[in-house]
């Protein structure tokens, strides 16, 4: 098939494309539209060895997950609460915080997501300090060399989280002008064996119509 073949094609099936990208498209921009906005607040700390031994950074490495598991806590949790004098409990909090560490970064990221913005960024630097003063009494019973310091880096800041309108909007375009080719592919599909115009005719003989009946003669 030649490409006069795909623009006619376009041309008489093409408004089911734009039709089925219109609907998915808007659909997505509603439903995103329609959410309640969840901001999220990271708080990095970075652990920082007191010199450069390969052993001590080693041991970092392998005591990050610990420090993970030590701010999940409900205790923690509860802790923060009570400083920054929340009504919420420590299930809640908990269910809107997520705690990862990075190896390569020697980091541990708190990460809280609530739909208050500006209240997920205290609560993120509150569990960062519980950390921070956490390494700090352990230290003090560490030879200098030994310890392992916790630096609460830039204050959390925090962003919007979900929806994404503009990559949901987008992503269901796409998924119309998935959804609009299949159909035109199966309309295609369906038509490739019945002859009604000269093109059909064209494409079953492979040669080119020389001369065709006017349908009023036909009639007649």
């Amino acid at each position: 098939m030649d490409l006069s073949y795909y623009v006619r094609l376009l041309v008489r099936r093409g408004w089911i494309i734009v039709l089925a990208v219109a609907i998915t498209a808007g659909a997505a921009y509603a439903l995103s539209k329609a959410q309640t906005p969840v901001y999220r607040a990271t708080q990095r700390v970075l652990m920082q060895p007191a010199r450069n031994d390969f052993g001590l950074t080693e041991t970092l490495r392998i005591l990050l997950r610990s420090w993970v598991v030590f701010l999940d806590t409900q205790q923690k949790a509860q802790e923060a609460i009570d400083r920054l004098n929340l009504d919420m409990t420590a299930g809640d909090l908990m269910r809107y915080t997520t705690i990862s560490s990075d190896p390569t970064q020697l980091t541990v990221q708190i990460d809280v997501d609530m739909q208050d913005g500006p209240l997920a960024a205290r609560i993120a630097y509150e569990l960062g300090v519980l950390l921070k003063e956490y390494r700090d009494q352990a230290n003090r019973d560490l030879n200098r060399q030994d310890r392992i310091d916790a630096i609460v880096l830039d204050p959390a800041t925090y962003g919007l989280y979900r929806p994404r309108t503009a990559v949901n909007t987008m992503a269901g375009g796409v998924l119309g002008l998935l959804l609009g080719g299949a159909v035109v592919f199966v309309l295609e599909y369906l038509e490739s064996n019945v002859v009604r115009r000269q093109e059909d005719v064209e494409r079953f003989l492979d040669l080119p119509v020389l001369a065709a009946i006017p349908s009023d003669n036909i009639r007649s």
